[in-house]
């Protein structure tokens, strides 16, 4: 079944210079990048985007970590794209991602781990209304 999912390179990997290796394994997966964006995110906008996680032990560490520079965000298409991007991500824990796995690849902690994914479909819809709105994805087919 096609669908649509969110996709983030978050501030690590983008400093580190990985975003193109990240977007060709994207597309070798056999993921259409619908839409893409490099945008550095406020305060408000982290808030935001992981209000979910507010008042956890972590939360200011991530707040800090993903305010501290710019993230790529795309809008993924294909079939079962939220699966197979979560697939191509690997655990949060990098530590535990199978070697070809993006985070296994580019990710240094559970914080750290160079790319976020939705995990479901409503998740994906609500992120991708959260990071692009209307901007991008009405004129997408």
């Amino acid at each position: 079944m096609s669908e649509r999912t969110y996709a983030m390179i978050k501030p690590d990997a983008v400093a580190a210079g990985h975003v193109g290796e990240i977007l060709a394994a994207i597309e070798v997966a056999g993921l259409r990048i619908a839409a893409l964006e490099m945008l550095r995110l406020s305060p408000a906008q982290a808030l935001g985007f992981y209000a979910v996680h507010e008042g956890k032990p972590f939360f200011p560490e991530l707040m800090a970590f993903m305010t501290s520079g710019p993230v790529v965000a795309l809008a993924l298409e294909g079939d079962d794209a939220i699966a197979r991007w979560r697939e191509l991500m690997g655990p949060t824990d990098p530590a535990k991602a199978p070697p070809g796995a993006l985070r296994a690849r580019f990710g240094t902690d559970i914080t750290r781990n160079a790319v976020h994914g939705s995990d479901a479909p409503r998740t994906a819809a609500e992120e991708l209304a959260y990071v692009f709105g209307g901007r991008v994805l009405d004129g997408l087919r």
